[in-house]
């Protein structure tokens, strides 16, 4: 089954929808997406390392999960659905917690250029992480998190760094 992404003008009016392969090159146009920081009751933060199969930013450590909007669904629809198709999470409390960033990335020739909600989440479920989309995950301390990236920004996705940075200076961790 393709997936496709809803390709969006800067006001985030929806222009239509494009295959998500094609969507993603050197000229990716602007287009819905999400991402999640999830948590458990130790207050870790669920990283993954993205899947050598992606197309985008293969074998990257970045934040717990990221995908695109269907055409009409939520950001938090969306992210309960990816929950559950990359780490077997059913049950996940979740909440917008950055509902307006937006940014853009290039890493290989491949940009990612995306409107894209933040959502910070928690769960006690053990992660069962799906090959074709996680190469690996880890559990990290939140303030060991804060001082890795401080250190190694490099290590990790972009978007996952200054998701993390605009969490912080805002409150909302």
């Amino acid at each position: 089954m393709k997936d496709y992404v809803v390709l969006v003008t800067d006001s985030n009016e929806v222009l239509g929808t494009m295959e998500k392969l094609k969507a993603h090159s050197s000229d990716t146009p602007l287009h819905r997406a999400f991402s999640v920081f999830l948590f458990n009751t130790q207050g870790e933060l669920l990283l993954q390392q993205r899947s050598h199969k992606k197309k985008t930013w293969p074998l990257v450590w970045s934040n717990s999960v990221c995908g695109h909007l269907r055409l009409k669904e939520t950001p938090l629809a969306a992210a309960k659905r990816r929950l559950q198709f990359e780490l077997g999470i059913k049950k996940a409390e979740l909440s917008v917690a950055l509902p307006d960033y937006r940014y853009r990335a290039e890493k290989d020739g491949i940009v990612e250029n995306e409107i894209c909600p933040v959502l910070v989440g928690y769960t006690d479920e053990t992660p069962a992480p799906n090959s074709d989309e996680i190469e690996a995950i880890k559990w990290i301390p939140w303030k060991k998190w804060l001082v890795e990236i401080e250190k190694h920004p490099e290590g990790y996705s972009p978007w996952c760094v200054e998701e993390t940075q605009l969490l912080v200076k805002k409150n909302k961790i």
